[in-house]
């Protein structure tokens, strides 16, 4: 099973939701997966420093082995080629690819590598709130689910969402991004 796989390569953290939906054989994940593992630390062989790069709170749903939906937050447009490079071959030819970005002033959709990625500006907030909000899906609608329900539900809205966004080049997405300035005056004081 392609999760049992990447949980035991260690690229999947903050795991919230691991397990099977209601249709058998379709899997469904919360958490952040990993893009870029951390180094070896000095002196070991197998204790490696925290990830350099995450798909951050990402919902994936898995069928026959092959991410049908994926969506989470990249922190700079650069970390999705990244992404393709790691997973192209785990991605259906039909997948669903909605992500947040944190840099890029407004909705695009890019190919990589056949796959049609919806990127979507992400200013704060949840990602998952922000997912239901972009799929028109009501928190009422996912009472009384499991965790892998609600990930199949965003995936079959996902499934008739429509976006307006064009489809441009990564060479003409890059030119849309930003640097994202962080408020530093949020935490413990």
């Amino acid at each position: 099973m392609l999760l049992e796989t990447y949980e035991a390569k260690g690229l999947l953290t903050v795991t919230l939701v691991n397990g099977q939906t209601s249709t058998p054989g379709v899997y469904a994940y919360r958490g952040d997966l990993v893009l870029k593992e951390g180094a070896l630390r000095e002196g070991t062989t197998h204790d490696f420093k925290p990830p350099e790069a995450l798909l951050i709170h990402a919902a994936l749903i898995i069928e026959n082995d092959k991410i049908k939906f994926i969506n989470g937050l990249l922190p700079k447009l650069e970390l999705l080629p990244v992404f393709v490079a790691k997973y192209k071959e785990d991605l259906a030819a039909d997948c669903i690819a909605l992500i947040y970005v944190e840099n890029i002033a407004k909705a695009l959709q890019v190919e990589l590598e056949g796959i049609i990625y919806l990127l979507l500006p992400f200013k704060e907030g949840l990602v998952w709130n922000e997912l239901l909000e972009e799929l028109y899906i009501e928190k009422s609608e996912l009472k009384g689910l499991s965790g892998e329900e609600k990930v199949a539900i965003a995936y079959a809205a996902a499934k008739t969402y429509q976006s307006k966004a064009p489809l441009v080049s990564f060479a003409e997405a890059e030119q849309n991004t930003f640097i994202v300035v962080k408020d530093a005056s949020v935490g413990a004081i």
